[in-house]
């Protein structure tokens, strides 16, 4: 039967001696007031070092500008969530009764948390090492998706993308926002009234969502522009 210990073993190459680390991190505010919040806080630290040295390390061509929006991308509440879903760790969450009901295994902001307070966590059992190489294991993939190209992030890259053929820039809308004070979710709608085009965009801020739709308009004008 897997367990969370053995996953994080199988996926990120760590072995918790004291699973009592990992249960904490896995644990939400909704459930307890000994939660993951402030191993959260340290996994944060952890993973913006170790985003910021590996960045540093292999793109020597990257001024600080563009180093700072690669690093902004990868540890981004997105990029996070959909790494944690990618590990897996979405059936080992341990919520309150109101989180379970409300789908907060699937919620992008809990998974985000929870994968940082993993981190945490593991920073505390095996230190820096260990740490280093799980969070490196746990986004290889968007590490190795950073280039010149992605850098920019997608309402820079939307913009250039119709002043090249002088088209009026877009407008973005907030049409919902949902949850509570603490775990607010926007939802956005990105416009181009010059091709009749329109996309949304999800996110745990304005300007995440807002960056969600306009990658979602690329995708739509790059498919018409064939």
């Amino acid at each position: 039967m897997l367990t969370a210990a053995r996953l994080i073993e199988r996926e990120l190459g760590f072995r918790f001696e004291d699973e009592a680390l990992l249960t904490q991190a896995l644990t939400h505010r909704s459930y307890h007031a000994v939660n993951n919040e402030r191993m959260e806080f340290l996994g944060d630290a952890v993973l913006g070092l170790v985003v910021a040295e590996s960045l540093y390390d292999n793109h020597g061509a990257l001024r600080e500008g563009a180093l700072t929006r690669a690093r902004a991308r990868v540890v981004r509440g997105l990029t996070l969530a959909a790494a944690a879903r990618r590990l897996g760790l979405g059936q080992f969450l341990i919520l309150g009764p109101g989180e379970l009901r409300s789908g907060g295994r699937e919620r992008d902001s809990i998974l985000a948390d929870a994968l940082e307070a993993v981190f945490g966590a593991i920073f505390l059992a095996g230190g820096m090492d260990a740490a280093r190489s799980a969070v490196l294991r746990a986004l290889r993939q968007p590490l190795a998706q950073i280039d010149e190209r992605v850098v920019k992030d997608p309402k820079t890259r939307l913009q250039e993308h119709l002043q090249a053929r002088r088209l009026a820039l877009p407008t973005y809308d907030v049409i919902a926002v949902e949850g509570s004070q603490h775990a607010q979710v926007f939802d956005v709608l990105c416009a181009v009234e010059a091709r009749q085009l329109s996309t949304k965009g999800r996110g745990s801020s304005r300007r995440e969502a807002e960056q969600t739709a306009a990658e979602a308009m690329l995708r739509e004008l790059q498919q018409a522009d064939g």
